[in-house]
């Protein structure tokens, strides 16, 4: 399918001219090949290749190769992470008169999936997880957030010294084990409930797409909300040759739990559950097993859980390809991917590496026609993502200072799970992102963004967790959606460290083996792009942000938005602490510096339209508006998190908390705290609007 550049836009924010872009627009929307996108998949997907396996070295030196193919200037760069692997796996479940309920934990098994059985699976284990060997009394607790803990309480049911069982969803796995661990719990085990992802939603695998009864959630349950990378050295890159005096000792690591957990199937679950006892569950805590859940407490089972993880500082490897910029070399623009898997990992993330090495491939052969971008780009394949977003984050804490001169960050992750498009941004990159998608054809014809803006009507039931966003403040009425950017993906320590302008995309659908050894390539071919071409379409978004970023004359950051949702942040928090019977906090000064930032912007957008001669200057102060969005004492308990208006959650982990210092101040009762916080958003915005009126 040739993708032909739509007559839209008439004019493009950034180009003076567009049309000289639109014909290498054209050149490169005709490269993405769906033949060789199935091959790169296959190839990606051949073997389970967790973070640091020799598996996982093996598909670096792949898309090394590719990347080099394509013309760019290609490193493989290690790192060294603090990551644990099981050695053993137990878990079993008695009554009270001591009959054996559950013991395994169940193979993943379905009937005719070719790649189930490959030896190098290994047992299903949450990264970060302590070791342990501990038998307690078991309580269900839903999915484990502040209000079903307290929900508990109010039944007088202590999780102290238990080992609770949770289902996934609704918030990031390891802020379930941080909350229960909290509360004094022994041990936490996370299953996965038919109702969220299982045969209630539709035909299991492998007879559609959903999760199969023996079908296990993998994940880090590493305290990402404090800070994600190798946790023995926040700010620090854990390059092969950094001294063991500049590591944490583990007694002073934040970011591990110190209680242990594992992942469990429904099949595993069930007879648990089955057998709880105590209060029954609240009707909203039911899932779809068939037997009314009970929450426990009683003591009428018992759990043993035993796990040896073999802790050790093991090599991961990102792989970075650069193109150097013609005119302005010291400008970044950074779209990247990771490739390490639980298991085989089609859609997570080999679907996303696949788009790129399409891109990469498109870029390529701009390139052997003697095209040159303006800014330096790169391509960026990182390692041990899945672990805790490693390889991103050491990579980025390295580059700090010339990350601080980079115009943007683009990243894809699990890419392709069907054919529904979805996109989150900082608020100054959704309208670029909307612009882009009108250039690139959807396979159901008409645009990419044509298609978005039909699909978005019921898409909120498909959202990946990548897309999960601030529900505070609703977008504009009619305006195509571009959720907000949280955590669980590699823009994390761009945006919400350095303050790097940033963007996600996908392309979502029924999606129940996430994070299982069902992810293979059988079951991508059957239920998440059979021919590709959605493989073909992100590969291209992904590309042109690439380009764009590269070429704009002025850089295509829209403050106006990013100014009113800021507006509508504050206004919803002032609400929020009104309910919360916090009317003292003032958020006046916010309010008035947001207005200032919003006049600033509208201004400098007419400056941006209206540029003449050398834009360098107006460029400059362009960039720097998101690095002055952040405070560099961080937010409260996690420094490392600095930006002031997007934060991952500390009880969410995945959605976005916008204005987070304040809004989390707002939901621990604490004015004084609120009003803090709210003095560094204030700081910030006059800072931000200061910028934007010195560039006019």
């Amino acid at each position: 399918m040739l993708a032909q550049v739509s007559p839209f836009p008439d004019r493009v924010l950034g180009y003076r001219d567009f049309s000289r872009q639109a014909k290498i627009d054209q050149d490169f929307l005709a490269v993405p090949d769906t033949k060789l996108a199935q091959e790169e998949l296959k190839t990606l997907t051949a073997a389970p290749h967790v973070a640091a396996s020799k598996e996982d070295y093996d598909t670096a030196v792949y898309v090394a190769g590719k990347f080099k193919a394509a013309g760019l200037d290609t490193q493989i760069v290690p790192y060294k992470a603090w990551l644990n692997l099981p050695l053993e796996v137990f878990l079993q479940a008695v009554n009270a008169e001591g009959k054996v309920l559950m013991s395994g934990p169940t193979r993943e098994h379905v009937d005719d999936d070719p790649y189930q059985d490959d030896p190098r699976v290994l047992p299903a284990f949450n990264g970060s997880s302590p070791s342990c060997d501990v038998t307690a009394d078991a309580v269900y607790v839903n999915y484990a957030r502040p209000e079903d803990f307290k929900k508990l309480e109010e039944m007088h049911i202590s999780v102290a010294g238990k080992i609770v069982l949770a289902r996934y969803g609704m918030n990031f796995r390891g802020v379930k084990v941080y909350l229960a661990q909290q509360r004094g719990a022994a041990g936490v085990i996370i299953y996965s409930d038919p109702a969220d992802d299982g045969y209630f939603q539709g035909d299991k695998y492998p007879h559609g797409p959903w999760r199969p009864d023996t079908g296990v959630q993998r994940g880090s349950v590493q305290y990402m909300f404090k800070y994600p990378g190798d946790a023995t050295t926040p700010d620090v890159a854990s390059t092969p040759g950094l001294s063991a005096s500049r590591r944490l000792p583990l007694s002073q690591i934040t970011s591990l739990p110190t209680i242990p957990s594992m992942p469990l199937s429904y099949h595993d679950a069930s007879p648990m559950l089955e057998n709880m006892g105590g209060p029954v569950a609240p009707r909203d805590w039911q899932g779809a097993l068939p037997f009314s859940y009970h929450v426990g407490g009683a003591g009428l089972i018992k759990v043993h859980l035993r796990l040896r993880m073999d802790y050790a500082e093991r090599t991961i490897w990102d792989v970075i390809g650069k193109i150097p910029g013609a005119e302005l070399p010291d400008e970044w623009v950074v779209a990247g991917n990771h490739r390490d898997a639980w298991v085989f990992g089609a859609v997570d993330p080999s679907s996303g590496t696949t788009a790129m090495l399409e891109a990469v491939h498109g870029v390529g052969s701009l390139l052997a026609q003697g095209w040159k971008p303006r800014r330096t780009m790169f391509f960026c394949s990182w390692d041990a993502e899945e672990e805790g977003l490693i390889g991103s984050t050491e990579w980025a804490e390295d580059h700090a200072k010339q990350l601080a001169h980079a115009v943007v960050y683009i990243n894809t992750d699990a890419s392709v799970s069907g054919p529904h498009f979805e996109a989150a941004a900082v608020p100054s990159l959704k309208q670029f992102i909307r612009e882009v998608t009108m250039e690139v054809s959807s396979p159901k014809g008409g645009s990419v963004f044509d298609e978005w803006r039909k699909d978005q009507g019921d898409a909120a039931g498909r959202r990946h967790n990548v897309f999960n966003d601030s529900s505070i403040a609703a977008p504009v009425t009619g305006e195509v959606r571009v959720g907000d950017l949280g955590s669980g993906s590699d823009y994390t320590p761009f945006i919400q460290h350095l303050g790097v302008p940033s963007t996600d995309i996908g392309s979502t659908g029924p999606y129940g083996v996430y994070h299982s050894a069902f992810d293979n390539y059988a079951w991508f071919v059957m239920n998440a792009d059979p021919t590709f071409v959605y493989e073909q379409q992100m590969a291209r978004v992904f590309g042109l942000e690439a380009l764009h970023m590269a070429d704009a004359d002025v850089l295509p950051y829209d403050y106006i938005t990013y100014a009113r949702q800021i507006q509508a942040y504050l206004f919803a928090a002032q609400a929020r602490a009104k309910d919360a019977g916090m009317a003292s906090v003032d958020f006046s000064d916010a309010l008035g510096a947001a207005t200032r930032f919003t006049a600033a912007a509208t201004v400098m957008y007419s400056k941006q339209l209206s540029a003449t001669g050398n834009p360098n200057a107006l460029n400059a102060s362009l960039r720097a508006v998101e690095g002055d969005l952040l405070a560099q004492e961080g937010l409260p308990g996690r420094s490392w998190f600095r930006h002031t208006i997007f934060a991952p959650g500390e009880y969410t982990g995945y959605a976005a908390v916008v204005v987070p210092g304040v809004n989390e101040a707002i939901d621990a009762r604490d004015p004084a705290l609120a009003q803090a916080q709210m003095a560094n958003v204030t700081a910030a915005l006059v800072r931000a609007a200061a910028t934007l009126e010195s560039g006019m």
